[in-house]
């Protein structure tokens, strides 16, 4: 009998789950509005926790909220306190207001916040001494897909976020600028198609207007925004369209991935908990992950580039690294008209029911 990866990795992502559920629970990991095995975020994320569990022989168990409001979120964390937590995982910024909260209510629990800084609902920030909030520079993972898409030889490209939220926001403002960047290096123009989603989750809204962009010409599509990215793969697979993967590596989603924009979600969940085990993890603080430290990247082993090599990606990489490049990284008006491009045309386009 054959089993494919993917199939694999879902049956070890529920083993590792049902295993770990019992009242003595010492890591517990919160989806947002996705589930673990959403191939993008939050199942980045738990393969973390998943490294350290099998490792340290600690139990862990997974809480899907049903909903995604700051209510039903401190529920699921009250469980997970319940069940006897040590440690809290929480992904994204849908969390921020929960975890202000919780930080305070439940002292002797540890949060680590993924994407996102705890704020109250005035926006006032405070990462408590029991917080460690993990955040990364998307605009610069977005920016080597950008980059990448074009110096691949594409011209005509998409992005799709799920909401305008930051992370989100610098991801596709990343993506602009890398395009226009490589644009200029090889004298080309280039077009974007930019619009936001409003969901995570599959949508077919989201399927039929990407595969109406693919007919209409665009080459690549970058969707962030976990579950809601296998729509357009749907419309690419349906189309002949490729897709960029977001947070991890997409490859096995589809043979339309050429690459994926990564977080190393699991590298830094598994460090944040071996320093809280080891007692040497700094609560109160933020951990930036970012070029400089090998915290963002694009999936090149699996990659499946027609002209863009590897040595060309070390050369931006490092250019990245080293901070001769810096993409301009605000998400105070996302919708692309506060970036300055040369090369490349954004055309911001909205959503609507039945589009």
């Amino acid at each position: 009998m054959k089993i494919r990866i993917g199939n694999v990795i879902g049956i070890l992502l529920m083993a590792f789950t049902l295993n770990g559920c019992g009242k003595n629970v010492d890591v517990a990991f919160i989806t947002d509005m996705g589930t673990v095995n959403d191939g993008s975020f939050n199942q980045g994320a738990y393969e973390g926790v998943l490294r350290f569990t099998e490792e340290s022989g600690k139990t862990c168990r997974v809480y899907e909220p049903d909903g995604a409001s700051t209510e039903t979120l401190l529920g699921n964390i009250k469980k997970a306190v319940g069940d006897g937590a040590d440690v809290i995982v929480c992904p994204g910024v849908l969390f921020e207001e929960a975890i202000f909260k919780a930080q305070k209510k439940y002292p002797k629990v540890d949060f680590i916040l993924l994407d996102g800084a705890p704020h109250d609902e005035n926006g006032t920030y405070l990462t408590g001494d029991n917080t460690v909030s993990v955040m990364f520079s998307e605009e610069q993972a977005g920016f080597l897909a950008g980059y990448s898409a074009v110096r691949d030889g594409n011209t005509q490209l998409g992005f799709v976020g799920g909401t305008n939220e930051e992370p989100v926001i610098q991801f596709g403002y990343g993506f602009i600028q890398g395009a226009d960047y490589a644009a200029i290096e090889m004298g080309v123009n280039v077009a974007i198609k930019y619009c936001y989603a409003n969901t995570f989750l599959e949508d077919d809204n989201v399927r039929n207007m990407t595969a109406a962009w693919y007919k209409g010409g665009t080459e690549v599509i970058f969707p962030c925004g976990g579950a809601m990215g296998k729509s357009v793969i749907s419309a690419a697979e349906e189309t002949g369209g490729k897709i960029i993967g977001v947070d991890i590596d997409q490859s096995r989603a589809s043979e339309t991935v050429i690459t994926s924009a990564k977080k190393e979600l699991g590298n830094a969940v598994y460090s944040e908990l071996k320093d809280y085990y080891n007692g040497t993890q700094k609560g109160g603080s933020v951990l930036e992950m970012g070029a400089q430290n090998d915290g963002i990247g694009l999936e090149m082993e699996n990659s499946r580039f027609e002209n863009f090599s590897r040595d060309v990606y070390d050369a931006i990489y490092e250019q990245l690294k080293s901070g001769r490049i810096v993409p301009y990284a605000s998400t105070a008006y996302g919708n692309t008209s506060d970036l300055e491009l040369i090369n490349t045309e954004v055309y911001y386009l909205e959503l609507k029911n039945n589009e």
